[in-house]
């Protein structure tokens, strides 16, 4: 076996109910003054006002950024930042789905340092430290609350990522309670998103090891099984915690055992079509698998099993799997 290094967030809540208990959280870590990052949409529906009301409980002052959009461009950074450093911020808390939560990344970085937004972008060019920050996603897709990138739009068709273990929050919150009120098309394509991590890291040659491999299996055997579950039954809670925790465990296997074809074609797909990242990554899935068949069968047949094994199962009845 050849040496390896596996990193991910050194603290993960799981649990129903557990979003409304960060203002504890924010204590834990010494934050009194938290930026809340999310989108207008959560706020819409109601889904921010909880969280922001826990946090006030225990914090001097909770300041709130509700501007994130899909995809979010630097300007939406920087916004961010501005009213981060407005009401001096002393740690960040990102709720929703991907791109609210790499904008918190980015700003807790930003603000911590000396930076600018582009002398980041890159692979480990971060320098220094961040603020406290602490996850909590509302999709089961995107795994961002575990994975040290942050992605962020650059230009009409073109992104830039920031990928950084200083990225890594302090804590991930996994409330399956925030993914109930999710529309059909959404859950659809952010768990396609959520398998292509899981598919890719596990059929990945590039820092490829037995940590990330068994966090890949266990995210398609809970995926796989709970997909058509949670479409057919939107409101099974434990159908939709199954799903965010292997969204999880996926975004933990590829942190360290990287995507590769499979989202380096669906990443242009989505710029130039502004098309949700689950299906440009199903749109290439097909053709890339394919492609890498004739080299990386035993990996692409294991992958394979883990998923069929789970469908199988759920189709018994097997709760276990959930």
């Amino acid at each position: 076996m050849t040496g390896y290094r596996f990193n991910t967030a050194p603290e993960l809540r799981v649990g129903l109910g557990t979003a409304l208990e960060v203002g504890a959280y924010c204590a834990q870590l010494g934050i009194k003054r938290p930026l809340l990052v999310t989108d207008p949409g959560l706020l819409a529906v109601g889904l921010v006002t909880p969280v922001q009301e826990a946090m006030a409980a225990t914090c001097e002052h909770v300041a709130l950024f509700s501007e994130v959009t899909a995809d979010p461009a630097e300007s939406v950074v920087l916004d961010a930042l501005a009213v981060l450093q407005a009401g001096e911020a002393d740690g960040v808390v990102g709720l929703g789905g991907g791109s609210s939560m790499d904008v918190a990344k980015a700003i807790a970085v930003l603000a911590a340092g000396s930076q600018t937004l582009a002398e980041a972008y890159g692979v480990d060019k971060v320098v220094g430290g961040r603020l406290p920050l602490i996850l909590i996603p509302t999709t089961a897709g995107t795994g961002s609350e575990v994975t040290p990138v942050a992605v962020i739009t650059t230009g009409e068709t073109t992104k830039a990522g920031i990928s950084s273990p200083v990225l890594l929050p302090d804590i991930a919150v996994l409330d399956a309670e925030l993914t109930l009120g999710l529309p059909a098309h959404v859950t659809a394509m952010t768990g396609i998103d959520a398998m292509v991590h899981a598919i890719e890291a596990y059929t990945s040659k590039i820092k490829k090891n037995p940590v990330s491999d068994m966090l890949a299996r266990q995210a398609l055997t809970l995926l796989s099984a709970n997909q058509r579950r949670v479409l057919s039954h939107p409101d099974d809670v434990a159908a939709r915690e199954a799903m965010l925790l292997g969204a999880t465990l996926a975004g933990q296997a590829f942190a360290n055992a990287p995507v590769a074809a499979v989202h380096a074609l669906a990443y242009p797909l989505g710029g130039h079509y502004h098309m949700p990242h689950g299906l440009s990554n199903a749109l290439m899935l097909p053709a890339v698998l394919r492609f890498n068949a004739p080299c990386r069968r035993g990996a692409l047949s294991g992958a394979g099993e883990a998923a069929t094994r789970a469908s199988c199962a759920r189709r018994r009845g097997f709760r276990e799997l959930v």
